[in-house]
């Protein structure tokens, strides 16, 4: 019988026939208890791959951008980085390009990949028997040239690797790391702190160098390093003797210091101290490199430490510690100082992850991270009485040694499959990657999440301000980016996909008075000062802060953060030479923010900053490369003369031929400047804070290029390179004149020689183009001389005035304060400047003289008509739409090496991966030849690289005379400082 209950309105109400949508409103009848996802095939054989193999790491992330994965499959190793699109900047993963530098074994598929944190970046590639190979990607991100192939090494299981690692680099000082962040919020600004972190050795003696050492199941540590010749070598130590199958190193984790842990088939975790000599006198090994004279001879020895079992026991042992009984993990956290100056101790540790099977009575998916500190405990002291003993029969004793062991911690169980695990910051911080695409941050410490809540008043990574990454899909395998800002990740297809943080929280405001706007460039400045302090890519940062870029203020705001945070040197008003100012790494990363976030799209207008900073960092590589070219260190001078090949000549003439388009382009724009009344009219006191603005409606840079003084250095200093080029040229062809008189006057019969020949004409292009020029070079330069000390007169005078203000106290320390205020005063001026505000009210004398005196004075020496008429396509720097879509229409682009005109792209009928021509022209040719002749022709047909932050293109040559590859090597990176990616034949975007 149905209960019935007493309605007291409505007489007796039956309660099987109540909806629950009556009882709790529309909808609620329809709610059910979410079920987890149950891991799929792939996931479980994943876990299974990281249960047997202690190293199987199939997609890896290096410092420069490159990306490297293995296929499914283990036979095809691929290449991939991430590129602005040149259609529109915005960013994307390139296509894979297979690397078919080593063979394959199919019985034994490449299982491993790891990067060394050298400058030119190094790959290992290990396969399933412990056969390694290196490779080098030094040129483009997309192309390696192998340094060791593993055709020698024994194909056998027992020499299967388990642990990899390597070397660290030294720092400069070999004596620690600086660590930047976290931005802390000071009332309406955030102050940006940093903090040391002890550098931790071993390391290779050559400073650029690293070694790789690895840990093979049969007990046996390898190091692979190279020779002073380059040549790399092994040297090896047994850790464990393998007696039986019960003593096989399963897992083994290496870091800082090399220490060592290992975990056996019988549950044993070891923990093994392993130390490096390399056969040097002991004055040399830590100071310096050895010379190349003097081989390395490096030896191993170790020392066990502790041992423990890594199997759960007792009375708190649950189920599922049961069932989990193998591990997928194994990390070493080195000891570090803690947040409260306290020495914190070496940790292990372990990730055992259980995936339920259908048919078991735990159908949740468990990872267990257990941890173990490293604790040294002082043995028991031996009675008094055994003491008096030893004394007797007259021996000294001597205090017992303290001894390691590892001290087991409580255990941090996690409802996921983990499917990554890494450290950041130095150890700090541990980064867990899990099967379903999520990620978490932990304290190292305590094993606790951290970054999981926004906090805007002490930011150390944009998580903290409400980023997160932008794909959640489930996965195999993830690689973090060097700048923990994007992840990518090998999904159940065996697909690569790239997924970047991004800010799902709505918009961000549009000034420093909005809360996430101001935290989202504190985050952000953090991000990047630290890439840029540790030489790492920081594209993925780019790409983060792309969507902020059409934000009035945004990049200019960010750039001021980056240069408040690490002091970066933007006054060089009373600087005349201009080495330090080229040499300023860091404000080439600020104009290359600048250069990128202006930048639209190859064939779409630039941003006024981003014309401003593309100018300016072209400027500055032309400088370096005709610098580089004319001064050959002392050290390698007797093995090569660059300005004795011709192929040097001839890129330097074309470096002359842009250098030259700009300052006429600039003496152009200033005249125009000249001659309108709208913008003469602004030169007086109540209208000079509108200049800039209207600047940046006409997209006019030029005179924001000669009043920011690094610009003007830049400037100055191509005006400079230039009239050396053309002393250079006119000597050089009176020499080969005379010596070619010579010649015939002693044997008229004789012929030049033909690189003499090429050579000759080489230097008759350079002064050709030097002596067409349509402006007075030597002229220019007195103009921004006078700039320059008219410029330096203002602020003195005008900064004098704010010392009158704030008389100095204290005899010489108040003088100091007040000598750092008119700096900062200073600084900031120049800042502003270099981001596109107005001059300082100061500047107003300044312009009115340059206009109405000088620039009017070096009218007279230039003729204006031929200016105006000129063609500065080699610029690329004339953006109105007509101008693009004939540029476009055309498909022409300018090499940023050799500064010539390229027609593309290169034609697709040549073998794909050729290049290495060293030839002019390149490009798609017209060419009347057809067949196998055409064929041959494109095969000659250097590929080109392409920039994959600016989009811009060079050809892919290759010196094959030492000047050439010297001069070359400076073009390793693009002027804007991306990395270069080898474009397919045939297409514009990789």
């Amino acid at each position: 019988m149905p209960l019935m209950l007493e309605n007291g309105m409505n007489g007796a109400m039956q309660v099987d026939q109540l909806d629950v949508d009556d009882l709790f409103g529309d909808g609620v009848g329809g709610l059910s208890l979410h079920t987890a996802r149950p891991p799929t095939k792939q996931l479980r054989q994943r876990i299974d791959e990281l249960r047997t193999r202690g190293c199987c790491q199939g997609v890896a992330w290096s410092r420069s951008g490159a990306i490297a994965s293995v296929s499914p499959d283990g036979k095809t190793l691929e290449a991939r980085f991430l590129r602005s699109h040149p259609d529109n900047g915005d960013w994307g993963l390139s296509e894979p390009t297979k690397v078919d530098l080593i063979s394959i074994n199919p019985s034994s598929p490449i299982i491993h990949l790891a990067w060394a944190s050298t400058a030119s970046p190094e790959l290992a590639v290990i396969d399933a028997t412990g056969r390694v190979a290196i490779l080098t990607y030094s040129i483009t991100l997309n192309r390696p040239f192998a340094t060791r192939k593993w055709d020698h090494d024994p194909s056998d299981d027992l020499h299967a690797i388990v642990g990899s690692y390597w070397l660290p680099l030294a720092p400069q000082s070999k004596q620690y790391w600086v660590s930047h962040g976290p931005a802390i919020k000071d009332k309406t600004q955030y102050k940006y702190e940093s903090s040391f972190v002890r550098a931790g050795g071993p390391w290779h003696p050559n400073p650029s160098k690293s070694a790789l050492l690895c840990v093979t199941t049969n007990g046996h540590l390898k190091m692979f390093w190279a020779q002073n010749n380059n040549k790399i070598e092994e040297t090896s130590l047994e850790l464990e003797s393998v007696n039986s199958s019960d003593d096989l190193i399963t897992h083994a984790a290496l870091h800082r210091y090399l220490w060592v842990a290992l975990a056996t088939t019988n549950k044993q975790l070891r923990l093994v101290k392993v130390g490096i000599h390399w056969g040097l006198p002991q004055s040399q090994s830590d100071t310096k490199p050895p010379p190349g004279s003097q081989a390395l001879n490096p030896t191993l020895h170790e020392k066990h430490i502790a041992i423990s079992s890594w199997l759960p026991s007792g009375p708190s042992t649950t189920p599922v510690d049961s069932a989990a009984t193998q591990l997928t993990h194994l990390e070493i956290l080195p000891s570090v100082m803690d947040p409260n100056g306290q020495g914190a101790p070496l940790v292990i540790l372990a990730v055992r992850t259980y995936v339920p099977t259908p048919n078991t009575p735990y159908q949740e998916t468990q990872s267990i991270i257990d941890k173990w500190e490293v604790s040294n405990e002082q043995p028991q002291s031996l009675h008094p009485a055994f003491e008096q003993l030893g004394s007797r029969r007259n021996s000294t004793g001597t205090a017992p040694a303290p001894t390691c062991r590892l001290k087991k911690c409580d255990p941090v169980i996690i409802n996921k499959a983990v499917v990554g695990l890494h450290t950041i910051q130095y150890g700090n911080v541990v980064c867990l990657a899990f099967g379903d695409g999520s990620v978490e941050y932990r304290d190292r410490y305590t094993l606790q999440e951290v970054y999981n809540e926004m906090n805007l008043d002490r930011v150390m990574t944009l998580n903290q301000v409400g980023f997160t990454l932008q794909d959640d899909s489930p996965c195999l395998q993830m690689a973090f980016s060097p700048t923990n800002c994007s992840v990518v990740k090998i999904q159940d297809d065996g697909k690569v996909k790239w997924s970047r943080l991004h800010h799902p929280l709505g918009d961000i405001g549009n000034s420093n008075q909005d809360a996430p706007y101001a935290a989202t460039l504190a985050a952000l400045t953090v991000a990047a000062s630290t890439a840029t302090f540790n030489s790492i890519n920081y594209d993925d940062i780019l790409a983060v802060a792309r969507p902020f870029a059409d934000k009035k203020r945004f990049t200019f705001d960010w750039i001021n953060e980056i240069v408040r945070m690490l002091k970066v040197p933007v006054d060089y008003s009373e600087d005349t030479h201009h080495d330090s100012l080229v040499r300023n790494s860091s404000l080439q990363m600020c104009l290359s923010i600048l250069n990128h976030l202006g930048y639209k799209g190859m064939f779409q207008p630039r941003t006024f900053g981003g014309k401003f900073a593309m100018l300016a960092l072209n400027a500055r590589n032309v400088v370096i490369l005709i610098t580089i070219a004319s001064n050959t260190p002392v050290n390698i001078r007797e093995k090569l003369s660059p300005l004795d090949e011709h192929e040097v000549v001839d890129a330097l003439a074309g470096c002359a031929k842009w250098s030259l388009d700009l300052l006429a382009w600039l003496t152009d724009s200033l005249f125009a400047l000249l001659d309108d009344p709208q913008f003469l009219a602004l030169l007086t006191p109540q209208r000079f804070s509108e200049m800039s603005a209207y600047l940046q409606s006409r997209s006019d840079v030029s005179l924001h290029l000669l009043l920011c003084s690094s610009t003007r250095g830049f400037l100055s200093a191509v005006c400079r390179r230039i009239l050396h080029l053309e002393i250079l040229s006119n000597r050089a062809i009176e020499f080969y004149e005379r010596r070619a008189a010579m010649q015939n006057a002693t044997d008229p019969s004789s012929q030049a020689k033909g690189l003499h020949v090429v050579l000759y004409k080489a230097y008759q292009k350079m002064q050709r183009v030097t002596s067409s020029s349509l402006i007075k070079v030597q002229e220019f330069d007195r103009l921004l001389t006078v700039l320059n000390n008219d410029i330096r007169t203002a602020y003195q005078t005008s900064l004098a005035s704010l010392a009158s203000k704030n008389p100095p106290g204290g005899g010489a320390g108040g003088q100091k304060a007040v000598d750092a205020q008119i700096k900062n005063a200073q600084v900031h001026c120049e800042l502003n400047m270099l981001l596109a505000s107005s001059p300082p009210p100061a500047f107003l004398g300044v312009l009115l003289k340059f206009f109405n005196t000088d620039l009017r004075a070096y009218r007279g020496l230039a003729d204006p008509s031929k200016l105006f008429f000129a063609d500065y396509d080699l610029l690329e720097v004339d953006d109105d739409r007509r101008t693009l879509a004939a540029r476009k229409a055309k498909s022409r682009f300018i090499d940023v090496f050799k500064r010539v005109e390229l027609v593309g792209p290169p034609p697709t009928s040549a073998r794909a991966g050729g290049g290495g021509s060293s030839g002019g022209g390149g490009g798609n040719s017209a060419s009347a030849s057809t067949g196998s002749g055409k064929e041959a022709e494109d095969a000659k047909t250097a590929q080109w690289r392409r920039c994959v932050r600016c989009s811009a293109v060079m050809e892919d040559v290759f010196g094959s005379r030492p000047g050439f590859t010297f001069v070359l090597a400076q073009q390793r990176k693009c002027s804007c400082g991306g990395h270069w990616g080898l474009l397919p034949r045939g297409s514009l975007i990789s």
